[in-house]
């Protein structure tokens, strides 16, 4: 009858066919779920800046900047964790609850001990619809 490839593609096809139709199903039995997320209060960060440039700066002097935000969310702003791009890289931030128009900082200081340019992230970790924001800070250290 059917070449044995044949029949197993058939199978295949089928059971791809009923995950996606029950997957569907299922989807729309929660319609509105998502949007529902979307749309519920959240906290929200508005930066004076996200990227700072710290220039020519010293071999061996260390350099800090502290990025300000605002809270311009519903609910308070909690920062769960912060995770600097190296370990060359010290960070620290606000911990406690950022209430709604009220201020935070999350501060990063590079050591300064290579020469040359560099550019180094800060992921900031929150309770906001995107989750995690990156800060840059960058330079260039000269003898």
């Amino acid at each position: 009858m059917f070449h044995p490839n044949v029949k197993k593609m058939k199978i295949i096809a089928i059971t791809i066919f009923a995950i996606s139709l029950a997957t569907m199903s299922f989807g729309q039995g929660k319609a509105g779920t998502a949007t529902t997320a979307l749309n519920a209060p959240a906290a929200a960060f508005h930066w004076a800046s996200t990227t700072h440039d710290f220039g020519t700066i010293k071999a061996g002097v260390p350099v800090a900047f502290q990025f300000r935000f605002t809270n311009t969310g519903m609910t308070p702003l909690i920062i769960s964790s912060v995770k600097a791009s190296c370990g060359c890289t010290v960070t620290a931030y606000t911990k406690d609850p950022v209430e709604k128009d009220a201020a935070g900082y999350v501060s990063a200081k590079y050591d300064a001990a290579k020469t040359g340019k560099f550019s180094k992230t800060v992921a900031v970790y929150a309770n906001t619809i995107e989750g995690m924001v990156q800060l840059t800070i960058k330079g260039e250290v000269v003898e």
